[in-house]
């Protein structure tokens, strides 16, 4: 058993209780989940927004998230994967919980499930859902972890459904196609509910599957959407149009279609959660999430982006692309090697001069001699330099850009997360 009194020792334990990293499937979940409740899954709070998607669920639910805050609500609101500490993934009322509460909504999950093997994300939900339901909440955001359908959010039936966008990434779990994926994903929805998908382009398989289960889908560009003008934004769904909204404060023009996606949700939960014209402004204002696009002050200007599969690199791309001149675009660059390395470069290495590419600790951690030979294979190979971690990549990309350069720290949350710290101890 861990220490009871250290969230450390817990997240050691609770990734040790189940021999799979991954086990798809809502069976042991329940089961742990009404041992613990002794009610069934949609009982605690009155409103429950699920988010899935390939990308973009994080900065939704963060949209989701400020705006009602900004309107009054108690916000409760479940993230994966962390930055920093794990305490960033369960927030209540905008702020993080406590490494007390968290030790002890592990101690209840760990009576409760007795020899019921459950994975590391999986022990985190029913944590995260045993403290909501003890904290007075108005409404709950919960972002989906991997998928959807079998997913351990799913246990709880939301009152809206949103899949932000479907791509390939984790196919070893989720298929090869994106209809596939897409099917995955569409498990979130429910009979005689909303659900959102916020692309134009749905796979066949989504639509098949809310229109079989009888879910109210509204889709980007048909249903909602928004017009980008000069210095403001309009968002317009079914109930009418939101005029000159401010650019959210996290940035890249990709976030324009996660904050409607947010918006076209609160505005179908309108009757049961108004939010005024002023709070949605405010929140799009203040919304706050770090590895996203982030853009730090000073000279070399420096970018952090978690991009970690080709669909995130494309819009990656697109958004390095809006920034205006820079001289030269340095790369600090770490990856995963169970990802789509080659992807990923593809999309971005078009803005990118030169590369610093860093080995990720761990089993599942690309080595910089990986990364260098998918450079070299692109021909690339006489502008990287290699380091074996990432804390020495950056601090060579500060030493060799210039005031008017700008460096870009992505491939992985591993690879921001490492540069976070190096830059919070300097």
């Amino acid at each position: 058993m861990p220490d009871p009194r250290t969230l450390e020792s817990w997240l050691e334990y609770i990734s040790t209780r189940h021999p799979a990293e991954i086990d798809l499937g809502l069976e042991r979940v329940r089961v742990v989940h009404e041992r613990m409740t002794g009610h069934d899954t949609s009982s605690g709070v009155p409103i429950r927004i699920t988010v899935g998607g390939t990308n973009g669920k994080g900065s939704t639910c963060a949209f989701l998230e400020r705006i009602l805050a900004c309107a009054g609500y108690r916000v409760g609101c479940y993230t994966s994967p962390h930055l920093l500490r794990y305490n960033e993934r369960v927030r209540i009322g905008l702020k993080e919980a406590g490494d007390a509460q968290l030790c002890e909504a592990f101690r209840v999950v760990e009576h409760a499930r007795g020899d019921t093997p459950l994975t590391y994300f999986e022990f985190g939900t029913l944590a995260a859902l045993w403290l909501f339901q003890r904290a007075a909440l108005d409404v709950v955001v919960l972002e989906v972890g991997m998928g959807g359908r079998l997913d351990a959010v799913n246990i709880v039936d939301a009152d809206c459904a949103i899949v932000v966008s479907v791509d390939l990434d984790h196919q070893a779990y989720l298929g090869n196609t994106r209809e596939a994926i897409g099917y995955e994903k569409a498990g979130i929805f429910r009979n005689n509910r909303p659900a959102i998908f916020s692309e134009t382009n749905p796979p066949q398989s989504l639509l098949e599957h809310a229109k079989n289960i009888g879910a109210d889908l509204m889709i980007l560009g048909r249903d909602f959407g928004y017009t980008r003008l000069a210095h403001q934004w309009r968002f317009n769904g079914r109930s009418g149009k939101h005029s000159a909204l401010p650019f959210p404060a996290l940035r890249g023009p990709y976030q324009l279609k996660n904050a409607s996606a947010a918006i076209a949700a609160l505005d179908v939960l309108r009757d049961r959660l108004p939010v005024s014209q002023s709070d949605m402004k405010r929140g799009l204002l203040e919304v706050d999430l770090r590895g996203r696009f982030q853009v730090l002050p000073g000279q070399p200007t420096v970018i952090l982006d978690v991009a970690h599969n080709p669909h995130a690199a494309q819009v990656l791309e697109d958004a390095l692309g809006s920034m205006g001149f820079y001289e030269n675009t340095l790369a600090v660059f770490g990856m995963l090697k169970d990802k789509n390395i080659d992807g990923v470069i593809e999309a971005v290495y078009g803005r990118i001069d030169r590369w610093f590419v860093a080995s990720l600790p761990g089993e599942r951690g690309a080595s910089f001699e990986l990364l260098h030979g998918k450079l070299q294979a692109l021909g690339l190979g006489d502008r990287v330099r290699q380091f074996s971690d990432v804390g020495s990549a950056f601090l060579a990309a500060r030493e060799a850009a210039g005031a008017s350069d700008r460096i870009l720290v992505f491939g992985s949350f591993y690879t921001v997360a490492d540069a976070l710290r190096l830059l919070a101890r300097r």
